[in-house]
């Protein structure tokens, strides 16, 4: 019954999505000042008005199995350090080059330098869980590219595929190269490693209200990260910005995709040995349906944003 929940949630979160597309955008570079009525429908149209509606949402029953992965294995706060440091040594060529795939890496930077501010100031009840998950997405991540620019397509899973593909070759807006691999990454990687680092802890405390509370955190990260990736690579990328409703949006499609994620998750920890490919396949047939219709609406001319970035990359 949850899983279904959890699914009309995702599905309305990708009709508000085509419905949002259809609004009429604000210039990218420039915004026009936010209007009275935009400041007063503001606290009425944040998605944080659908956080209750999550948390009714409860987890399944998990086993605890400890984590016994090669990456953190300690979950010592320094390997979200060593996160960061890897992000920053691979997004300065990436951003020198105005390769398309500077867009995420720079939003994936900022996310995990939040991440760690987070953790820092004790907003998570686990800190070590917390920092493992954060450290094994991320090498998730980086194996990816990695097996993609060495020639290694095979090893990358479909919606990855599209979406390295599409960066590659220089055929979505920024905003699409964003969603694409933010896709990518959340719905076909996430429920592996939070199945992988495990949901709940030995005493049988599930880890989701952690996971839920960090949907909050993303929403203070939109505007700055999209104003910065407007500045540097896209002056078009905050086309959407259209006061409160943009913020919306992009909240909602965040938390239909997390939500997906963990219930996605539960099922590959809790699904027999013989069913667990079929999940697996599940999983990645979700994700490469979503970068399908990604692709569809943010195909885009390059000329501009590459003309942009040859001279605002720094």
């Amino acid at each position: 019954m949850r899983t279904r929940l959890a699914r009309a949630l995702a599905a309305a979160v990708a009709a508000t999505l085509g419905l949002g597309l259809t609004s009429t955008p604000a210039h990218a570079v420039d915004p026009a000042p936010a209007d009275p009525v935009t400041n007063l429908l503001a606290p009425l149209l944040s998605p944080t008005l659908v956080d209750p509606v999550i948390g009714l949402l409860a987890a399944l029953p998990a086993q605890y199995k400890p984590y016994a992965g090669p990456v953190c294995a300690s979950g010592d706060p320094q390997c979200i350090v060593d996160v960061i440091a890897e992000m920053k040594q691979r997004l300065t060529p990436l951003a020198a080059s105005c390769s398309h795939d500077a867009i995420f890496s720079l939003a994936y930077l900022r996310v995990t330098e939040n991440v760690k501010a987070a953790a820092d100031n004790g907003y998570f009840a686990d800190r070590k869980w917390l920092t493992q998950i954060d450290a094994v997405f991320a090498h998730m991540y980086f194996d990816t590219l990695d097996a993609w620019n060495s020639g290694r397509p095979q090893d990358v899973p479909h919606a990855w595929r599209l979406a390295l593909r599409a960066t590659q070759d220089r055929t979505m807006s920024g905003l699409g190269d964003f969603m694409m691999n933010m896709n990518a990454h959340i719905n076909n990687d996430f429920p592996r490693v939070l199945a992988q680092v495990g949901l709940v802890d030995a005493n049988g405390k599930s880890h989701k209200p952690d996971h839920n509370a960090y949907n909050q955190r993303l929403d203070s990260l939109y505007h700055p990260v999209f104003d910065e990736e407007t500045a540097r690579f896209d002056p078009m990328f905050n086309k959407l910005d259209v006061g409160p409703v943009d913020e919306l949006l992009v909240g909602l499609i965040m938390r239909g995709w997390r939500e997906m994620v963990w219930r996605h998750a539960e099922a590959l920890v809790n699904a027999p040995a013989i069913l667990k490919p079929l999940v697996e396949r599940e999983i990645e047939e979700y994700a490469a349906t979503q970068a399908q219709l990604i692709r569809v609406v943010f195909a885009a001319n390059p000329a501009q944003r590459d003309a942009w970035c040859a001279t605002h990359h720094g």
